[in-house]
């Protein structure tokens, strides 16, 4: 858990990332337990709670920006911050207790803009897919 709080300024209770499982140059694994208690459950279809789509791909951009800050090396030379979403597809619902696997991959840097794909899925069946881009925003001091 260091190792995310020391990658990305997100914190609870919003932070969708429990776990890195791999890290490479330009690939990244996370995990995220999506407890019953989560808050979002109390009012996102009661009575059969399902995670709600964005927060999903909310974990994945998390996952992108902690590759991110590997590659960058620190936060310092700038804030990542979503730019683009693109061709997202929900096709399995996360529901409270599922383990969620995230992926998220560098495909292209062009400048201070870097483009990524990611996906999440739940014990091997595919929740989410999502192309997204992310720059890098000059800190506010």
């Amino acid at each position: 858990m260091e190792q995310i709080l020391e990658a990305i300024p997100h914190r609870p209770p919003f932070l969708f990332v429990d776990r890195i499982v791999e890290l490479t140059e330009t690939r990244i694994k996370t995990i995220k337990e999506v407890s019953p208690e989560e808050p979002f459950f109390k009012g996102h279809y009661p009575g059969n709670p399902i995670m709600p789509g964005v927060l999903i791909c909310e974990s994945i951009f998390q996952s992108g920006a902690i590759l991110l800050s590997s590659i960058i090396g620190s936060i310092g030379d700038g804030i990542p911050v979503l730019t683009r979403i693109s061709n997202a597809k929900f096709k399995n619902m996360v529901k409270p207790g599922d383990l969620l696997d995230l992926e998220a991959e560098l495909v292209e840097k062009v400048g201070n803009a870097f483009f990524l794909k990611g996906s999440a899925s739940v014990a091997g069946k595919t929740s989410v897919t999502v192309e997204f881009a992310v720059s890098l925003a000059e800190a506010e001091t």
